[in-house]
């Protein structure tokens, strides 16, 4: 009995939902198909030969060859707290899906009371007492007819994606620091080990000039002047300790450790890290591959799906709803009593907005964080081609730098060598021996330099360029 009535009802909601939407004529409403804002995209990188085929792969900093290297990044994708917070966003905006989902689902309660009463009786003076108890389900449902919640359900998932994309940002940017910072120990590892090889040079040249002293040939002026040559080597020595041990400790926080749990051993730079080939790819490869630029057009997509929404709460909502009640006399409480007592009542609801102005205050603010969320991708995909041309601009200049600085440091070791031997026999004053060993000091140090923001540029690269992660289209039947 009860099912045909459930039957009935739903053929009788069916014929009311069809005439209140031919009565509005709005059921198009929030249908608005989605579409990737339009963006700045060159069809090529301007400082590269462009090609097709992705040329980054998933661990692409292994290829730098550098095994403890590798084991930082490991660490600093178990322990980066910048990591572990994107995790910890991801997981809030899953359970957000969750939520959504659960509006479109029947919401049933139900509820119990008991009451006790009591009056003296005039007739025999004796005070009597009443309990009586009560319990009643109440049922809502609403109808998710015109799809106003499902799109409130996409727009979380959209939210969730955007999270996801987050994540693989970080992640990208975690290990490009790590890379970075690791690359700038190793090189202040190496200009440490010039710097000891300076001082040892000094010390010898120290030496001649005393035993020259001792024999009358010099004045005490001289060994004075290479003493201070030293004590300024050795100061710029403790110097270079100092910056490593700031640059070991920024290392540690990118693995979230404390600076006591990381103790880097020294290594040039020149001999720990291999060049790593440069990446190519077409300029429309980032709009699907790079991290943040995903997460902004997941950004917009929900936003999209919060304008479907708001402009589907101008539709009826039809709702299911339905109750049931019973109770009786505690005294005389049995199963048969609760069932004479037993009402229910199941019926449809229909709820028609005629005029409710938080419905268009709802609608003009999604359209205008729509708008907000298409301005911030287009600036993301602008900066993102920015970052790429500017990698690919030092990349190429510090390369031409490099090969200037190797030549001129192998004429100036050459040219060192020649004037040490010339000291040694009185040819050449200490000043000239000194002003060459500066110069190639300075040279071999500048050399370090443009080879450690070489390695840094090609990091910066290929993180602009999507570090390897795989292709994701955004669209709104994926979600």
């Amino acid at each position: 009995m009860l099912i045909r009535s459930l039957r009935r009802w739903v053929q009788r909601s069916a014929v009311v939902v069809l005439a209140v939407a031919t009565l509005c004529g709005c059921t198009g409403l929030g249908t608005t198909p989605y579409e990737r804002p339009d963006a700045a995209t060159p069809q090529q990188f301007k400082n590269t030969a462009s090609s097709a085929k992705a040329a980054i792969v998933p661990g692409w900093w292994k290829g730098f060859q550098d095994a403890y290297l590798n084991t930082l990044i490991e660490r600093s994708i178990d322990g980066n707290l910048d990591l572990r917070i994107a995790v910890a966003r991801v997981e809030e905006a899953g359970a957000a899906i969750g939520q959504a989902q659960a509006a479109r689902l029947p919401r049933l309660t139900a509820s119990g009371n008991v009451t006790r009463s009591g009056q003296r009786n005039p007739f025999t003076d004796q005070f009597e007492s009443d309990s009586a108890y009560g319990a009643d389900t109440q049922l809502a449902w609403e109808l998710d007819t015109w799809g106003k919640l499902k799109k409130g359900v996409n727009a979380r998932r959209a939210a969730y994606r955007a999270g996801e994309a987050d994540w693989r940002a970080a992640y990208l940017a975690t290990v490009s620091q790590v890379a970075s910072a690791y690359f700038l120990v190793r090189q202040l590892d190496e200009q440490m080990e010039i710097q000891r090889r300076a001082l040892n040079t000094a010390s010898s040249i120290l030496d001649i000039y005393q035993q020259q002293h001792t024999e009358g040939l010099v004045a005490n002026t001289e060994v004075l002047r290479q003493e201070a040559e030293l004590t300024s080597i050795r100061r710029g020595l403790l110097d270079l300790q100092r910056q490593r041990d700031v640059g070991e400790l920024a290392l540690a926080t990118l693995l979230g450790v404390p600076a006591a749990d990381l103790d880097v051993p020294e290594a040039p730079l020149t001999k720990s890290v291999q060049d790593l080939a440069i990446p190519e790819g077409l300029p429309a490869d980032l709009l699907r591959r790079r991290p943040d630029i995903v997460a902004a057009e997941y950004r917009v997509l929900e936003a999209h799906e919060l304008v479907g929404q708001a402009q589907l709460a101008r539709l009826p909502s039809i709702s299911l709803t339905g109750n049931t009640r019973g109770g009786g006399n505690l005294a005389s409480a049995s199963l048969s009593s609760f069932i004479k007592s037993f009402t229910f009542g199941i019926g449809p609801s229909v709820n028609l907005p005629i005029f409710d102005p938080s419905v268009q205050t709802r609608i003009r603010s999604s359209k205008a964080s729509t708008k907000t969320r298409e301005e911030e991708y287009r600036r993301t995909v602008l900066l993102a081609f920015e970052e790429v041309e500017r990698a690919l601009i030092n990349i190429s200049s510090r390369r031409a730098q490099k090969a200037e600085l190797e030549r001129e440091v192998t004429n100036l070791r050459t040219v060192a060598q020649q004037t040490q031997r010339q000291l040694q026999v009185g040819l050449v004053s200490q000043l000239e021996v000194l002003e060459s060993e500066r110069r190639l000091l300075a040279s071999n140090q500048s050399l370090l330099d443009i080879h450690q923001r070489l390695l840094a540029d090609t990091v910066t690269l290929y993180k602009a360029m999507g570090g390897g992660w795989d292709d994701v289209i955004v669209s709104a039947e994926a979600l």
